[in-house]
């Protein structure tokens, strides 16, 4: 295993980390900046709304700039959201500090999955990016749980100084270890810009976007599903969601083994595999046990077609993958918005717990028939010179 691969790995690690963190936090800082729950639970929204413009913006301003040096930058973003997340003195700093983190977060994603493939053997790219992209899966399980613990016991803001300071400790550890690549050759920004004329780029990228809309239209309401139609109680739900986290690990490196042997059929594996456990989970959400089993297949079949897609659009962009690399990163936290709001719609018009896990088995559904098209349209082009 590279240790530059396992540097970006405790990077993504501590990114995810900030991410989900606040979600456990927000009594702590509604209180502290004397704003409602709702107020402050906009800082997660908002995070997620920097990641989806983010990415791409910080990357096409960079594009002829080394990938090592565009990491180290996007660190930096990172460090210093997070730095201002800890000094805040007002709800209005503490936003800013979420999205300048967010930025940073979402241009080292896009351009940690193209160094992370330029690192090793092209039949191990896919488990390079996986090894990244391990770190946001930890996260779920150990980094949010353990930042909640401490911002409820010390501040809030003890959790955003630990961060800093980790981030600065994997930010040396990416630059000492991370070797120097060469200049980007695909044309700048020009070039980057041009693969959005491709329309296999537009078909992953849809894929992306239905498949991680899938999951967390589903995942979003899984505690009151739980505790109210299947029965669990609430403090049950902690052991759940390491569960489902688990599922989320144990899916990113099976899907990145795979996809490196069959990259298209990862994909149908993946989305097959969602659509029917999405439909599953929906239909015996009164049965505790297989709920329990499900909620962890959940997590695996969704995070099982990360690496494939990531991949697929390094391939299909050619020479010039970065900028097509940050719109994956946008499309999965786009669908996640969707996904989100979409099952929230459904409860609103009184469907039930259960019509999120519904739509999202829809939208697996829907995913499956993009990759479908794709193959197809794959096929055809082949075809033509012959």
């Amino acid at each position: 295993m590279s240790l530059a691969l396992v540097a970006m790995a405790l990077s993504a690690f501590v990114m995810g980390t900030a991410e989900f963190v606040i979600t456990g936090l927000l009594p702590e800082v509604a209180v502290g900046l004397e704003v409602s729950i709702p107020t402050a639970g906009l800082l997660i929204s908002g995070y997620a709304l920097a990641v989806v413009v983010g990415g791409p913006l910080c990357i096409a301003a960079g594009t002829r700039l080394p990938h090592r040096a565009m990491l180290l930058m996007s660190m930096g973003l990172f460090v210093a959201g997070n730095l201002i997340c800890a000094i805040a003195p007002g709800y209005a700093v503490l936003m800013a500090g979420r999205v300048l983190a967010a930025f940073g977060q979402a241009a080292f994603l896009g351009i940690g999955s193209v160094v992370a493939a330029n690192l090793v053997e092209p039949h191990l790219r896919s488990r390079a990016i996986a090894m990244v992209f391990t770190g946001i899966t930890v996260a779920n399980v150990f980094g949010s749980p353990l930042g909640t613990l401490v911002g409820q016991n010390l501040g809030w803001r003890a959790t955003f100084w630990i961060i800093t300071a980790i981030a600065l400790a994997t930010t040396g550890a990416v630059a000492a270890l991370v070797p120097a690549q060469p200049k980007p050759t695909g044309g700048g920004l020009r070039g980057e810009l041009a693969v959005f004329g491709l329309p296999q780029v537009w078909l992953t990228l849809a894929i992306t976007t239905l498949g991680m809309g899938a999951l967390f239209a589903s995942f979003s309401y899984v505690a009151p599903l739980l505790t109210q139609v299947t029965g669990f109680s609430p403090g049950s739900l902690t052991l759940l969601l390491a569960l489902y986290g688990v599922g989320l690990v144990a899916g990113n490196l099976v899907g990145g083994w795979f996809a490196d042997r069959a990259q298209l059929a990862t994909l149908f594996g993946g989305l097959a595999a969602l659509t029917v456990v999405l439909f599953a989970f929906a239909a015996l959400a009164d049965a505790k046990i297989p709920t329990a089993i499900l909620l962890a297949l959940m997590g695996a079949a969704g995070f099982a077609l990360v690496p494939a897609f990531m991949t697929r659009l390094i391939d299909k962009a050619g020479g010039a993958p970065t900028l097509a690399a940050a719109a994956g990163g946008s499309a999965a936290n786009l669908g996640t918005s969707i996904g989100a709001y979409a099952g929230g719609l459904t409860i609103s018009a009184g469907m039930g717990y259960t019509a999120p896990t519904v739509l999202g088995g829809v939208m697996a559904a829907l995913g499956l028939g993009v990759a479908v098209l794709a193959a197809a349209a794959e096929r055809r082009k082949q075809a033509v010179p012959a």
